[in-house]
């Protein structure tokens, strides 16, 4: 890993009443628009589903992150994180993220370190970590 401070540079651009076009050096371009709930065509990406996605991305990273150091050894693991948007004195942000994440082990997995580090993962995810918005975590633990 590099040292602190990183440093990550993002290009938008759009049309009058066009989609957004997202850029970053070296990614694939990513289309948005606003999302339904705004008036837009619901059949694209939007900033909301983005920080969503950011939000899922970012937590599962930093699991495999924390799991790989703590020598753990786990099967799959699949996010899903449900974002409140509100308007608050009259500013509209996030208010509460729900992350729910299931989490699936060997039989002889050791169950309460799993679920240790899936709450160290969400202490440490740096996209909720810069929110504001009040975060939980629900934690599914299977055995296959």
């Amino acid at each position: 890993m590099q040292d602190f401070p990183h440093h990550y540079v993002v290009k938008a651009s759009a049309l009058p009443g066009e989609p957004v076009a997202i850029e970053a050096e070296n990614l694939p371009e990513i289309i948005s628009a606003p999302p339904t709930q705004f008036g837009g065509p619901g059949d694209k990406w939007s900033p909301e589903d983005l920080m969503m996605g950011a939000v899922a991305d970012c937590f599962i990273l930093t699991f495999q992150a924390i799991a790989n150091a703590s020598k753990f050894e786990w099967e799959t693991l699949s996010c899903n994180v449900e974002g409140t948007l509100d308007r608050i004195d009259r500013v509209t942000r996030f208010t509460a993220v729900t992350v729910t994440a299931t989490l699936t082990l060997d039989t002889r997995a050791d169950q309460g370190k799993a679920d240790r580090l899936l709450h160290k993962a969400e202490e440490s995810c740096l996209v909720t970590n810069s929110m504001s918005a009040e975060t939980q975590l629900v934690t599914n633990i299977v055995a296959s």
